[in-house]
């Protein structure tokens, strides 16, 4: 939760490519207070059935920029053994982006819902609500 001098992080994924919450995706957070700082991790989660990370940790005062990085590869390499277990291999590599990190500025006292729109070959970030 905001307060005036914090601000508050949450997320969510979509799999486009099946059109449903991506479930068991590890999110971690780290924040900073500047651009010349040093990033602090601050802890993570993993997202639920429904998609969404519910116990991000809070945000420290003074904190200015955010960064969530979503640990995609697991979560393809499932989905994949999963959708080929009765047909044949389609592809060698786990997932093309392993990785997704978002880094965005935040301001006290608001609240910054950044879902993930993800498939296995692309991403899209939004500031929702």
């Amino acid at each position: 939760m905001s307060t005036a001098t914090t601000a508050s992080v949450s997320t969510h994924i979509l799999d486009t490519s099946i059109g449903r919450p991506a479930e068991g995706v590890a999110v971690s957070l780290t924040a900073r207070s500047g651009s010349d700082a040093e990033w602090v991790a601050l802890g993570g989660s993993a997202t639920d059935a429904d998609g969404r990370c519910k116990d991000l940790p809070a945000l420290p005062e003074g904190t200015t920029h955010v960064r969530l990085d979503f640990q995609t590869e697991a979560y393809f390499s499932k989905k994949q053994a999963e959708a080929q277990q009765d047909a044949p291999r389609v592809r060698d590599s786990g997932a093309f982006f392993p990785e997704v990190a978002i880094t965005f500025a935040v301001v006290p006292g608001e609240h910054f819902h950044v879902p993930l729109l993800l498939n296995p070959f692309g991403y899209s970030v939004y500031r929702g609500s």
